[in-house]
């Protein structure tokens, strides 16, 4: 009996321990995928962030080598060696943008004129023809480029435009501009990104040690090219020692690091195993990537498969004491008598179920406390993407805007110097006049900014008493540029009377500003496009509808409309979010936003939104 008794002993413990680990294996297992799917997640949203950063960055000065041939002094640099002139130009210009050099070249790449004319190292004399940037150029392109300087050794994007005098090419303008700032914001994010070009070499990354590193070894026939175009400035160009662990798709993956580097020359530790998602850049042939760290994930899965494991023991452990017990008690209670029997199986019972509804309250309470953080999570979420569609909407006007206010400071340059002319003869009439013209300019461009800044506010999305007509109108005023550089026309009809829709003026410009640029996007090409807007107020509802004139949705736009990523516009014109995010802002308002065909041609957008039952206050 002793010898059987410890052989079933032996048996339970081996098969608790069994069940324990497999449900520790499979816990690690469970938690470690979603835990990397909740970081794939993560890492696009970063990377959509960071992409749109580096298009910033770089628009910003994008125009500038091309303004260089609109200046007169410059061309006749190129005939006539107007070279002092042009340097303290080009220096003052240098100054004002913040770019690190501007400088022009002849046709044969030497540099005639630059901002750093002052320096011991100008590259006033130097012969810049082997740059890939020049010879872009030259063929009538535009050039981009990052690379090295040759003199200064500085790293640094290279944008470069031919410089024409009518039909002749007479020259090349040249602007390097420093995206070290860029760099540096990028320092404080917790997860390692770094932007490699089309050789594999990392030109931009948040941890310094990895800059000028390669995805890939280089051979000897493309280290020799390099050396031609010095790019990288003879470089080591090392391996950054990656080893390819799994692999999702073309653009993800999961790697590991298999080198260590200095701790002085990194902000990251560099060991270990990373999530490795990648993104080609949109008009380069530069990739980002962003590398999202493991051992989190890893430990707190095993953490997790540990608990598990202990838990599935304990819970073992209890289900034999309590076994052991409930047979110890029916050898007590056998003798007893038949009342006194089914007293306590009474008692057993309930004590049993009253355990089982306790555990149930339990798991209600949680999954109560685990619905309501998801809620405030998805809340979060939704306001910080309905944002982010507002700042890419500025990015797509920035260049109308720039160009409003371009108008009026070339205005006020030209009038300010007349004033100073006009009062050094003494002609104070016209100098009144014209500084009179100048407070209206300003007041213009005040009013530009103004719109752009109110749209640009973080709002908190409560819906309030808003007249329509106001919110139509500032969204029509942000596009200006835009409408009158397409010839396009807007033709409205209100009620006479004042409508006030319930919902958040400052989102719903973001709504009006989308539906307003898909109809432009619509008519593009057509020689008179024209937008109509019309709103009309039923049943305590008010339907307000952007039409356009172009061919129309097809069957399978109009299936998919508002589904996110979908878009009917070429690669590049869009991420397909906008009437995602548009539909959800109407419907946070209690409104419908729906989409159809005219019947007259052209496509229709129809916004429905909640009468207001008061005017707003004054």
């Amino acid at each position: 009996m002793p010898f059987r008794r410890s052989l079933r002993l032996a048996l339970v413990f081996v098969a608790v321990a069994l069940v324990a680990a497999a449900v520790a294996l499979a816990t690690y297992r469970l938690s470690q995928q979603q835990a990397l799917l909740e970081l794939q997640a993560t890492g696009r949203h970063r990377l959509d962030l960071y992409s749109a950063s580096l298009e910033r960055e770089i628009s910003k000065y994008a125009y500038f080598p091309a303004t260089l041939g609109l200046e007169r002094d410059v061309l006749d640099l190129l005939d006539a060696r107007l070279t002092s002139k042009v340097n303290h130009y080009l220096e003052e210009l240098n100054q004002r943008a913040g770019t690190l050099s501007i400088y022009i070249m002849n046709r044969t790449g030497r540099v005639l004129a630059s901002s750093n004319w002052r320096q011991p190292d100008s590259f006033v004399g130097e012969d810049l023809s082997f740059r890939p940037y020049f010879r872009d150029a030259m063929e009538g392109g535009t050039g981009r480029f990052f690379g090295i300087g040759t003199t200064r050794g500085e790293p640094g994007y290279y944008l470069s435009s031919p410089l024409k005098n009518g039909d002749n090419m007479i020259g090349v303008a040249v602007v390097k501009v420093s995206l070290e700032q860029l760099e540096k914001s990028w320092s404080t994010v917790e997860a390692p990104v770094f932007v490699n070009d089309e050789n594999g070499v990392i030109i931009l990354s948040s941890v310094p040690a990895w800059k000028f590193s390669t995805l890939r070894p280089i051979d000897e026939k493309t280290r020799a090219a390099f050396d031609r175009t010095q790019q990288y400035s003879r470089r080591a160009l090392e391996p950054l020692g990656l080893r390819e662990i799994a692999r999702f798709d073309e653009q993800t993956s999961i790697i590991r690091m298999a080198r260590e580097k200095s701790e002085t020359t990194s902000v990251y530790p560099i060991s270990g195993e990373f999530l490795a998602q990648s993104q080609p850049l949109v008009g380069s042939s530069w990739t980002l990537t962003v590398y999202s760290n493991l051992d989190q994930v890893n430990e707190m899965s095993a953490i997790r498969a540990v608990v598990a494991g202990v838990t599935t023991v304990l819970l073992c452990i209890v289900t034999l004491m309590f076994n052991e017990r409930r047979k110890h008690l029916q050898d007590r209670l056998a003798a007893r008598e038949a009342l006194q029997k089914a007293y306590d199986e009474l008692e057993r019972k309930v004590e049993e179920r009253t355990l089982d509804l306790s555990m149930a309250n339990q798991k209600l309470q949680d999954e109560v406390a685990e619905r309501v953080r998801a809620e405030r999570t998805l809340r979060a979420a939704q306001d910080e993407l309905i944002q982010a569609g507002k700042l890419a909407v500025i990015g797509q006007l920035s260049a109308g805007i720039v160009h409003e206010l371009n108008q009026p400071l070339a205005a006020l340059r030209t009038l300010s110097a007349n004033t100073t002319r006009f009062l050094e003869r003494g002609d104070e009439a016209t100098a009144r006049a014209n500084l009179e013209r100048i407070g209206q300019l300003v007041d213009r461009m005040g009013q530009i900014t103004g719109e752009l800044k109110s749209f640009a506010r973080k709002s908190s999305g409560q819906p309030r008493p808003t007249d329509l007509r106001q919110i139509v109108s500032n969204a029509v005023a942000l596009l200006g540029q835009r409408l009158r550089s397409s010839g396009a026309r807007v033709a409205y009809r209100f009620p006479d009377t004042p409508a006030y829709a319930l919902c958040d003026p400052n989102r719903m410009e973001q709504v009006l500003i989308n539906l307003i640029g898909n109809a432009l996007d619509a008519m593009a090409g057509q020689a008179s496009p024209q937008v109509d807007i019309t709103a009309d107020v039923r049943d305590r509802t008010i339907r307000l509808a952007v039409r356009d004139h172009g061919t129309g949705l097809s069957d399978d736009a109009l299936s998919r409309l508002f589904e996110p990523f979908f878009t009917t516009k070429e690669a590049g014109q869009g991420l397909g979010l906008g009437l995602a995010i548009s539909a959800g802002i109407v419907g946070d308002f209690g409104g419908a936003l729906s989409g159809s065909n005219h019947p007259d041609g052209g496509a229709v957008f129809t916004l429905e939104l909640p009468l207001a039952e008061n005017e707003p206050s004054s």
